[in-house]
């Protein structure tokens, strides 16, 4: 699938809400009830896949990645926190990261199986995990002193 920068949703948009970026990437918070703390970490650029970037920058991406993954698991402490890069459907390097409870609707399958139990939403603060997420990641990603 060839999609143009122009028709990019990812160009075109954030993505989702944005709760941390920098000149390389940015993470979003996907608005998903069935499961908290669901984030996107979204190359600023139209690249389609990892091997198209630098070295230097996928090791840069993979470190904003694999931040947002030990903040959730700290504020969150999911029973797994899955990662996924597709791009089947949008082109566009974006990594998925997703904590998962084994009462989530879909676990042990991916998010996008269908799904094996009725939705049963997590009651959790929104505003405050994001608030919190955004913090945690910036302070993982700091630059050391």
């Amino acid at each position: 699938m060839s999609l143009s920068p122009a028709d990019c949703p990812l160009c075109a948009g954030p993505g989702g809400e944005t709760v941390w970026r920098d000149a390389l990437c940015r993470v979003v918070w996907i608005d998903e009830p069935d499961y908290p703390g669901y984030c996107r970490v979204i190359l600023n650029e139209h690249v389609r896949e990892m091997t198209d970037l630098p070295e230097e920058e996928r090791h840069r991406l993979m470190r904003v990645v694999f931040a947002v993954e030990a903040a959730l698991r700290e504020l969150m402490q999911p029973d797994k926190v899955n990662l996924a890069s597709l791009g089947n459907q949008v082109p566009h390097l974006h990594w998925h990261v997703i904590p998962r409870y084994r009462a989530d609707r879909h676990y042990p399958d991916p998010v996008w199986a269908p799904p094996r139990r009725p939705p049963r939403p997590m009651s959790v603060d929104a505003a405050d995990l994001k608030q919190r997420l955004a913090r945690a990641v910036a302070v993982l990603l700091a630059p050391p002193e």
